[in-house]
């Protein structure tokens, strides 16, 4: 994907805006995002798996942005499949941020509180027609972490294996499906002045069992973050041990391709250490 793409499909769907200065500002496991002028971004997928993530971004971010306390990237305009470019894509505002990765862990308490805040609001009872997610949202995977762990040079692989078990073992969610984010690890969360100012990346959006967002009080926080966070949210304590299983279980995921997205084997060395602290 090169700037001369995002150009022609600028012009070619929104013209307006095709004349604006274009940067390249990233790419992650599903989206590139170049930056377009100071207060937008043109968001498209990489590879086919993504688009109908983006286009669920498209239909539910606009419902659900009014009602959280926080920065969502409502897409302001949106971009559909062509002879040029095969999938929905979407321009959305630019966040001027660091992403909370990039922070010191530490400086992360001020604001765990109203990332609780956020949850508080997202968490209600989603429609039916809700998008669906086979991996979140659901009862933490359990077939396949011995055999990752076993190709990761990771300390106390029997030790995560041994706790992953009994927290997953925890009785399982019987409320209704809740609308999720589905990865809010601290790469989706930005900071500007120490102070939280968007949550981005909704391509996960789901409903289900509230653990899987959970697992960020271990993949983003240390023990006093994590303790502001869980005060300001209201989940018993089988929710709460599903969300330990899935910080361990995500944790695991950040390290199995530390070439292709080296950003998130910080987060999962962190997620193992606090996960396994508590």
């Amino acid at each position: 994907m090169t700037d001369t793409l995002v150009r022609t499909l600028l012009n070619e769907q929104h013209p307006d805006l095709a004349e604006r200065p274009l940067s390249w500002a990233g790419t992650g496991w599903d989206n590139a995002l170049w930056r377009l002028g100071d207060d937008l971004a043109a968001r498209l997928p990489v590879r086919a798996a993504a688009a109908p993530l983006v286009a669920h971004e498209q239909q539910w971010l606009p419902v659900l942005a009014p009602g959280l306390p926080v920065d969502v990237p409502v897409p302001v305009r949106v971009g559909t499949a062509s002879s040029t470019y095969p999938w929905a894509w979407s321009v959305v505002p630019w966040f001027d941020a660091v992403a909370a990765h990039h922070t010191p862990v530490a400086e992360r308490s001020a604001w765990a509180a109203h990332l609780a805040e956020v949850f508080l609001a997202l968490h209600r009872p989603a429609p039916g027609n809700a998008p669906v997610n086979p991996v979140r949202g659901i009862p933490v995977p359990r077939d396949r972490l011995a055999e990752r762990l076993a190709t990761l040079d990771v300390p106390d692989s029997d030790r995560i294996l041994e706790r992953f078990r009994d927290l997953a073992d925890a009785p399982a969610w019987d409320g209704a499906a809740l609308w999720l984010h589905g990865d809010p690890h601290p790469a989706n969360l930005l900071v500007q002045g120490g102070a939280l100012r968007a949550v981005i990346d909704f391509g996960d959006l789901t409903s289900g069992d509230p653990a899987s967002d959970l697992a960020t009080a271990w993949l983003t926080f240390d023990s006093d973050g994590r303790e502001a966070f869980r005060q300001g949210l209201r989940y018993d304590d089988a929710t709460w041990r599903r969300a330990r299983a899935w910080a361990l279980h995500l944790a695991v995921m950040f390290l199995l391709h530390p070439d292709e997205h080296p950003g998130l084997v910080p987060i999962g060395l962190h997620g193992l250490s606090q996960a396994l602290s508590d």
